[in-house]
């Protein structure tokens, strides 16, 4: 299922929307918005795969709401005003619906959707060596890059998209990928410690009260240490993993 917003200012034109979303089988509805604003607060939470929004809204119109995402889902912009056209694909948008529309014709730019959420979940997997759980490869800035699992130190949730922190790289490698995703991916010693954050549980060099000292070698991020905080949800498990390596007298 491709999940998406529906966002236009009118009441009227957001419920055909609403509907038309409800008759395309592969689409599912997470989440309607009377404006780009309230939408723009829903993200994090949601991360949609697709937005069926309208350009001309008050506050914050379509294209500028799309244009401050850092990486953008699938975009159809719907609108009265035809000379939003081009500006609309100056963005990447995948369709342009011209109000009023009719159910076939949105259908179609579903389609569209469809065609390009595929290519982009095949692109964006992360995949394991099929030999190896040395190694995964990721698609980052239209490269698909080798990383070895065991240079990893953390991986930090971003809204849509996710840091992976090397040792041996001072700059992170930014994939668009969920958290959960990764983290199917990844060997028994790493964790996930906070709601944005998993660690590589070789890489810690001290444990605080709520919080995680990470060990970053010298010459990268300067050689200081990293400290992350650890999240109510996830502290009893990592307390768990502490307890059964702490050598006590």
């Amino acid at each position: 299922m491709i999940r998406c917003f529906a966002i236009d200012d009118e009441p009227l034109a957001l419920q055909q929307l609403v509907t038309y979303i409800g008759k395309v089988p592969f689409l599912e509805l997470a989440g309607q918005f009377l404006s780009a604003a309230e939408a723009r607060q829903a993200m994090d939470e949601e991360q949609p795969d697709a937005l069926f929004i309208d350009i001309n809204m008050p506050d914050l119109n379509g294209l500028d709401f799309v244009r401050t995402l850092v990486i953008a889902p699938l975009v159809v912009f719907t609108t009265a005003y035809s000379d939003y056209a081009i500006e609309g694909y100056k963005v990447d948008a995948v369709d342009y619906l011209l109000k009023p529309f009719s159910l076939e014709e949105f259908q179609r730019a579903a389609l569209k959707v469809k065609a390009q959420h595929e290519m982009r979940q095949l692109s964006q997997s992360t995949v394991s060596s099929p030999d190896s759980d040395d190694v995964i490869f990721v698609k980052a800035e239209h490269r698909i890059i080798n990383l070895r699992i065991a240079e990893i130190v953390y991986i930090e949730g971003m809204s849509e998209y996710l840091r992976i922190h090397l040792a041996s790289n001072e700059k992170p490698i930014v994939v668009l990928l969920s958290m959960k995703k990764l983290e199917e991916r990844l060997p028994a010693y790493f964790m996930r410690i906070h709601r944005s954050y998993i660690i590589n549980l070789k890489k810690i060099k001290e444990v605080g009260k709520g919080r995680v000292i990470m060990s970053m070698p010298v010459g990268t991020r300067s050689g200081e240490d990293l400290y992350l905080p650890v999240g109510d949800l996830y502290r009893d498990a990592f307390n768990e993993y502490l307890n059964k390596r702490v050598l006590i007298k």
